[in-house]
């Protein structure tokens, strides 16, 4: 199965009203940010749950009994928003890791929230039970063809808002935003997948030649901490020939403080992801290069910026 432009542009027409075109903004000389930061609850995310909840309100699989979704906290966010928003209940599970700042938005969302386990692959299988035992819509973080449908809106707008481009650098977990923007890009430009090195999902895939398991963690382990690729964001990642580079987690942490010094940005440590591969060198533009970079979460606790 495979998300086609179609889905996006469809997905665009479904959501629109229920999110922020987000702005872009030009910080120099060919460099530009998209600031998904600024979307509802703090990230890209209410593009795909929007997406996923409408579709199944049209087909009658959205009911009154709601909704399940599991997440290390932005997709739960985005999710329990979505469902509030459509008047539907929500149960969201977390990994007992989950950072108090996403947690303490979660519970402003009038959802059910469960923390249980340490990372997200024990949060998505509770919350598979409870599907079973409840009957509620799975919300997928990332492998859905819904999800990946709603994320690839970054791109259609990417194509309208920021001219000629030729990069695209985008931080990947499970790859639902690398997923769709790939496919919404096309031809039209070369995407990058950024990934720190402590969670190389896409790039340990792209290895074995298909989606394999990978051990996570890291500063960035909360959002970007999918131990698996999702099998939708692999097919686009090869269709499109996505290039990935790796970061260190050092990397990471002072492209986040840069986007606070130099940029007056606050993001979490995956929101800065794919910042770092261009501020690091990992990523090395040619002469000219005219570079967007997705600036893609904000929910941090913002006495952390230094």
């Amino acid at each position: 199965m495979t998300v086609s432009l179609d889905d996006i542009q469809a997905a665009a027409e479904r959501i629109q009203g229920r999110v922020r075109r987000t702005p872009v903004i030009e910080v120099a000389p060919g460099l530009t940010f998209k600031l998904e930061l600024l979307q509802h609850t703090g990230s890209f995310k209410p593009r795909g749950a929007f997406n996923r909840l409408l579709s199944a309100k049209d087909t009658g699989e959205l009911t009154g009994t709601g909704i399940v979704a599991a997440s290390g906290g932005n997709h739960g966010l985005a999710a329990a928003y979505a469902a509030r928003e459509l008047g539907v209940p929500a149960r969201i599970f977390v990994p007992e890791t989950v950072p108090a700042a996403k947690l303490a938005k979660l519970r402003t969302l009038e959802a059910d929230i469960v923390q249980v386990g340490n990372e997200y692959a024990e949060a998505y299988e509770a919350a598979l039970t409870a599907r079973d035992e409840s009957g509620a819509l799975l919300v997928h973080a990332f492998d859905q063809p819904e999800v990946v449908a709603g994320q690839g809106t970054v791109g259609l707008e990417l194509l309208e808002q920021a001219g000629m481009f030729d990069t695209v650098l985008v931080a990947v977990g499970g790859g639902g935003l690398i997923g769709g923007i790939a496919t919404a890009i096309g031809d039209n430009a070369q995407v990058v997948a950024v990934e720190p090195e402590a969670a190389p999902t896409l790039h340990r895939a792209l290895e074995a030649g298909q989606p394999t398991d990978t051990v996570v963690g890291g500063v960035a382990a909360d959002s970007l901490g999918a131990r698996r690729i999702g099998d939708l964001a692999f097919a686009a990642v090869q269709q499109f020939a996505v290039k990935s580079v790796l970061v260190t987690d050092d990397a990471i942490i002072a492209a986040r403080n840069d986007l606070w010094r130099n940029h007056h940005l606050a993001t979490e440590h995956g929101g800065a992801t794919a910042y770092a591969a261009l501020l690091s060198s990992t990523y090395r533009p040619a002469a000219g290069e005219r570079v967007v970079v997705v600036v893609c979460g904000a929910n941090t606790d913002l006495t952390t910026l230094t």
